[in-house]
């Protein structure tokens, strides 16, 4: 038994060093738009969910789900998540497919994660992944405003949805596909790039 026992941990010892040499020594493909492997897929996501679960302090929304809080945190949402999670017009984010691992689109899929994980992962961010920790950017109470929005995403009473309409139709990146948020080479060539 105690062969057995050794020769598990030393094969438990040789994946984990084996797994650490592929990542260390830049074996990994560290590319943003190559699909998604089955094995990320099937470890990553409830890999986040369970340390989300963990670690998101149980602490209710204290923004009560208004038309007009719905309204704040859908202005928050359109100014700074559409563009990868998806809006009413585009319910396909414009860099969804530029992130790796891809950014969840919610309107093709409303977030069905708790309020208080929903807040910890706005407030966070996830490291690896091109979602920010938005306590830099924004205060509490948009942090809840934008919370409560994504709850009640799939299920917005008609003024908020009317709203959300107007402003994601006004919204600069409406004709992205078209290549019209693109910037021009004037204005590219006229950047100040720092230099390393």
């Amino acid at each position: 038994m105690r062969k057995f026992f050794l020769g598990f941990v030393i094969a438990v010892f040789v994946v984990l060093g084996a797994g650490f040499l592929c990542v260390r020594f830049g074996l990994m493909d560290p590319r943003a738009d190559i699909p998604v492997n089955s094995f990320e897929r099937r470890i990553a996501m409830p890999s986040l969910d369970a340390a989300v679960d963990r670690r998101a302090p149980e602490v209710r929304n204290p923004v009560q789900p208004t038309n007009a809080n719905l309204i704040a945190g859908m202005k928050v949402y359109q100014t700074n998540c559409a563009s990868c999670h998806g809006d009413i017009h585009r319910p396909h984010g414009t860099l969804a497919d530029a992130l790796y691992p891809r950014a969840p689109q919610f309107v093709e899929d409303a977030p069905d994660m708790p309020e208080n994980q929903n807040f910890y992962i706005i407030q966070h961010g996830i490291r690896l992944s091109g979602m920010p920790a938005w306590k830099q950017v924004l205060n509490e109470r948009e942090m809840w405003q934008v919370t409560g929005f994504l709850s009640h995403m799939d299920k917005l009473p008609p003024q908020v949805s009317d709203a959300w309409k107007a402003v994601a139709g006004s919204s600069p990146n409406e004709n992205s596909s078209s290549g019209a948020s693109r910037m021009d080479m004037k204005d590219k060539n006229s950047m100040k790039m720092p230099m390393q």
